[in-house]
């Protein structure tokens, strides 16, 4: 679990949501780690610790829109779980995006605002 007072952002640069996700935590007057996430992937346990402290399903991570999730049949809602995170893991760029993680929850902020939630107290 992060630092007290830690934030990291699994980031994509041209995502819109993600920039203004990161703008918000540092508007809030925190400097985040940024792991731009389609160069350093979370792995098997990362993804594991996330939906656990998320309290969903991988479906929860899917990013549905990208046409890759629907050439692979993914938004078929029969796709099991360990099928889901194989593919996140596989394709990254199926993850949706920004996943926030601080020691008080992980959250995917869409909306930004939704950041909002976990950031650590002044």
């Amino acid at each position: 679990m992060p630092a007290s007072n830690a934030v990291t952002i699994y980031h994509n640069p041209a995502c819109g949501t993600s920039r203004n996700t990161l703008a918000l935590i540092r508007a809030a007057g925190m400097e985040p780690e940024i792991v731009e996430y389609l160069k350093h992937p979370p792995d098997r346990a990362m993804i594991a610790s996330w939906l656990a402290r998320m309290g969903t399903g991988a479906r929860g991570l899917l990013r549905e829109k990208e046409k890759l999730a629907a050439e692979l049949g993914l938004t078929d809602s029969e796709v099991g779980e360990e099928e889901l995170i194989g593919h996140l893991l596989a394709h990254p760029i199926l993850i949706n995006r920004p996943v926030v993680v601080t020691a008080r929850g992980v959250r995917l902020c869409r909306p930004p605002e939704r950041v909002r939630e976990i950031l650590p107290q002044a």
